[in-house]
């Protein structure tokens, strides 16, 4: 199985704005800063950051979000899907009633379009109605390559929901709950991939974040042993989004990691080494979608990992 895929979709914001919904456990969120033409300037930066990514030889398939709904954080399509290399294609829950929106048929459609195979959907979906969820690969860390997934547990990753989709697709769970400081609380971070990526072969994690010694001595285990270089990360950093980053290849197996400039920002010059030893860096800035989304690059592009029809 391949870790890292040549090409992502990406939807364009029509109505980017801060979610009111989202923001009562997703921290990142600022909700005292106001900013000025705020979807112009989100839309600005996301057209910024696709090009970067073609210009690389990414192959982005971008869509546009439809004005029908109220869909903020349509920008970060990676949490209602997941797509597999054996045709699955796996529809996630969401904690936000008007993130549900976001999943729209016309996406497949879309995806088979640009000559991918959807072979069969698996729907978690029906879960929001016990009030359960599992975001995507927001909340889910796949480690394709040796079948394993990483999960922090919160209110937007339940942990029986996580273990039957290990069940459905045949990876490993590796379960854990990772902490942020919120008002001097330690409170649960909301998806995993705010502080922890997966390369081919190195992770990128904050060790900080997991409070219980032995959560975080498995952790380390299963990553050490599927031959990964551990880079580790500061709670600080986490906060500046270095831990949403994500590799991925082009045509003529160049590899890049791509995080945001805030993101590069935060790092020092030894971490910034250690992942140029792997990959060139990619970085553009998308400081107002990080303001108020709440999210990084990483959560901006949704895997294709389908065959081609």
């Amino acid at each position: 199985m391949k870790q890292i895929t040549d090409t992502v979709f990406m939807v364009r914001p029509t109505q980017f704005r801060l979610n009111e919904q989202t923001a009562v456990n997703n921290y990142y969120q600022d909700e005292g800063v106001k900013i000025l033409d705020q979807n112009q300037k989100a839309q600005d930066e996301f057209d910024a950051f696709a090009k970067a990514l073609q210009e690389k030889g990414i192959n982005v398939i971008i869509i546009s979000d439809d004005v029908k709904n109220d869909t903020p954080d349509s920008i970060f399509p990676n949490n209602w899907i997941s797509t597999h290399e054996n045709g699955d294609v796996a529809l996630f829950p969401m904690f936000a009633e008007n993130r549900r929106l976001e999943r729209r048929p016309e996406v497949l459609d879309r995806i088979e379009e640009e000559g991918f195979k959807i072979e069969n959907i698996v729907d978690y979906t029906s879960a929001e109605d016990e009030g359960f969820f599992l975001e995507g690969t927001g909340s889910l860390l796949l480690d394709r390559t040796h079948q394993k997934a990483y999960c922090s547990i919160s209110p937007r990753a339940d942990e029986e929901l996580m273990i039957e989709f290990c069940e459905d697709f045949e990876f490993t769970p590796v379960i854990f709950t990772a902490y942020q400081t919120v008002e001097e609380k330690r409170l649960p971070i909301y998806h995993t991939n705010v502080m922890m990526a997966l390369g081919e072969n190195y992770a990128v994690i904050c060790l900080d974040c997991i409070d219980d010694k032995k959560e975080r001595k498995n952790v380390l285990k299963h990553l050490k042993e599927d031959g990964k270089e551990v880079i580790t990360i500061t709670e600080d950093q986490v906060n500046s989004f270095a831990g949403n980053m994500m590799q991925v290849h082009n045509s003529n197996g160049d590899r890049l990691l791509v995080m945001s400039d805030q993101a590069y920002n935060s790092l020092t010059d030894a971490q910034i080494s250690k992942l140029e030893k792997y990959n060139e860096i990619l970085h553009p800035s998308i400081s107002t979608i990080e303001t108020l989304g709440g999210g990084s690059v990483r959560c901006m592009m949704a895997e294709v990992f389908l065959p081609k029809s």
